[in-house]
C-alpha cells in the first residue's frame, strides 16, 4: 500500500471521527448525545456515490433485461402504497413493479418525504420499462431503478429529495435533470450472496478459561483465542461486532482439513494459509473463496499450545441462519479450531487491521477509564457505522482488484472488515 494513501485514509478518518462527536464503541455508539442530521441537498447533476452507477461501489452491473415472458420476472414484485404516487402513462402497472430492494428504500423514501413536507407525497414518473424507452443496460428493465418526484412537483425541493433517497438508503443516487430524480439498488442475488465477512453465529470460540463459546453470544469483556503477528497463540480482547444479522440465511464456504476440523465462513472473509517460501512469516491472509485443496490452514493443537498447519482436505458451500463479524484486539481470531482474520473484503489483513486501529484505541481508552462488564445485547444488527465508512473509503482509494467481487454486507447497507 502506498504511503501516500495511507496519509489519505488516516486523514479522512480522522476527521471523520471528529466530526461525528461519538465513540467507535457497539451499536449505534455512546458518548454526548447527537444532534438530528442536517440535510444538505444534492446539487444538479450531482450524484451519490461518487463513482459510476453500475460499478461495485454502487449499484453493480446491469444483469440483463428482464421481460413478462422470462424466468427472472418472478423477482419483481408490485407497490401498492398508497403513500406514494405513480405515474403509471403506459396504464400498464409496469412503474408499480420493481425489485424487493427497490421496493423497501422506496416505502422508506415515502415515510421521509410526508415527513419533510406534510400534505405532500413522493411520485414516481418511471420504474420498471418493458417498452425500451431507456438507454440501453439501463437499470429500469430489471426493475432496480426509479424516476421520482415530489407530488406538488416543486423543483426547489428536488434537492433535498434526492438527499432523503440516500437517506432512505438507496445505492445509487443521482440529481439527473430538473424533471426528475433517478434512485436505483443492487442486484438481489448479489444482495444475498454479498455478505461481507462473516462467521455463523453457531460457530465456536475458545475463551482463556478452556470454555468454548458460541460467536453469536460474545460479549465485551470476553478473552478469546486468536494468533499473533508470529502464528503463536495468544488471547485478546473482543471488542464488538463490526457486521451482524441474527435473521437472514447466507451462503458460507466451508473450509475442511484432511485432521477433520472445519471453519465455515463467507467467501470476502480472509483466512490464513501457509506460505511456501522460506523465511519471512509463515502465513499470510486470503479469501475464503481463493483457498484451494492442497493449501495449509492453521488449527489450534491444545496438546501443544501451539498453532499447527494442515492441509486443506475438502471446500463447500453451506447456508447458515445468521452471520456475526467479531473484531479483537490482535484482530485474528481462532473459530473452531482454526485461525482466522478478524476482516474481510478487502486483500489486505494488515491494512484491515492498520484502518480499524481507531476502535483498538477507543476500546483501550474505555477500558482503561471503566472497568469492562460484560454487556448481553448491547448490540442491534447492522453494519457498524465505522466499518461503512472504511468501505466506501475503500472503493475510492483502492482499485477494484483489491476489494473482493461479493463486497460487503449491502442487505444491512454496508462493511469492510
Amino acid at each position: 500500500m502506498l504511503l501516500g494513501t495511507r496519509i489519505v485514509l488516516v486523514g479522512l478518518i480522522c476527521s471523520s471521527l471528529v466530526s461525528s462527536g461519538m465513540g467507535c464503541g457497539p451499536g449505534r455508539g455512546y458518548g454526548r448525545r447527537r444532534h438530528p442530521k442536517k440535510l444538505t441537498p444534492l446539487a444538479y447533476k450531482q450524484f451519490i456515490p461518487n463513482v459510476a452507477e453500475k460499478t461495485l461501489g454502487a449499484s453493480g452491473r446491469y444483469e440483463g433485461k428482464i421481460t413478462r415472458n422470462s424466468e427472472r420476472f418472478k423477482e419483481l414484485t408490485p407497490n401498492y402504497n398508497t403513500d406514494i404516487i405513480f405515474k403509471d402513462e403506459e396504464n400498464t402497472g409496469a412503474d408499480r413493479l420493481m425489485t424487493q430492494r427497490c421496493k423497501d428504500k422506496l416505502n422508506s423514501l415515502a415515510i421521509s418525504v410526508m415527513n419533510q413536507w406534510p400534505g405532500v407525497k413522493l411520485r414516481v414518473t418511471e420504474g420498471w420499462d418493458e417498452d425500451g424507452h431507456h438507454f440501453e443496460e439501463s437499470l429500469h428493465y430489471e426493475g432496480r431503478a426509479v424516476d421520482i418526484t415530489t407530488s406538488d412537483r416543486d423543483k426547489s425541493k428536488y434537492g433535498t429529495l434526492s438527499r432523503l433517497a440516500v437517506e432512505a438508503g438507496f445505492d445509487w443516487v443521482y440529481y439527473e435533470s430538473k424533471a426528475h430524480i433517478h434512485c436505483s439498488v443492487k442486484a438481489e442475488n448479489s444482495v444475498a450472496a454479498k455478505s461481507g465477512g462473516c462467521f455463523p453465529g453457531s460457530s465456536t470460540v475458545t475463551l482463556q478459561d478452556g470454555t468454548k463459546k458460541a460467536v453469536k453470544h460474545l460479549q465485551s469483556g470476553d478473552r478469546v483465542l486468536a494468533g499473533d503477528d508470529g502464528g503463536n497463540p495468544v488471547y485478546t480482547d473482543f471488542i464488538m461486532f463490526i457486521d451482524q444479522d441474527s435473521t437472514t440465511t447466507r451462503l458460507f464456504h466451508v473450509i475442511e482439513s484432511d485432521a477433520g476440523q472445519k471453519i465455515a465462513l463467507t467467501a470476502a472473509h480472509l483466512l490464513f494459509v501457509g506460505r511456501n517460501a522460506t523465511g519471512g512469516k509463515r502465513m499470510s491472509a486470503i479469501f475464503a473463496s481463493q483457498v484451494r485443496p492442497g493449501q495449509r490452514v492453521f488449527v489450534f493443537d491444545a496438546e501443544r499450545s501451539r498453532l499447527e498447519p494442515v492441509t486443506v482436505n475438502r471446500i463447500y458451500t453451506q447456508e447458515h441462519q445468521g452471520s456475526f463479524a467479531p473484531v479483537t484486539a490482535q484482530g485474528t481470531v481462532v473459530v473452531d479450531q482454526v485461525l482466522a482474520s478478524c476482516y474481510a473484503v478487502i486483500e489486505d489483513h494488515e491494512l484491515a487491521h492498520w484502518a480499524l486501529g481507531p476502535v483498538r484505541l477507543a476500546h483501550w481508552v474505555s477500558s482503561w477509564l471503566l472497568r469492562p462488564q460484560p454487556r448481553a445485547g448491547a448490540q442491534s444488527d447492522g453494519v457498524h457505522w465505522y466499518s461503512k465508512m472504511l468501505y466506501q473509503l475503500g472503493t475510492w482509494l483502492l482499485d477494484s482488484h483489491s476489494i473482493h467481487p461479493l463486497g460487503m454486507s449491502v442487505y444491512s447497507s454496508g462493511n469492510l472488515h
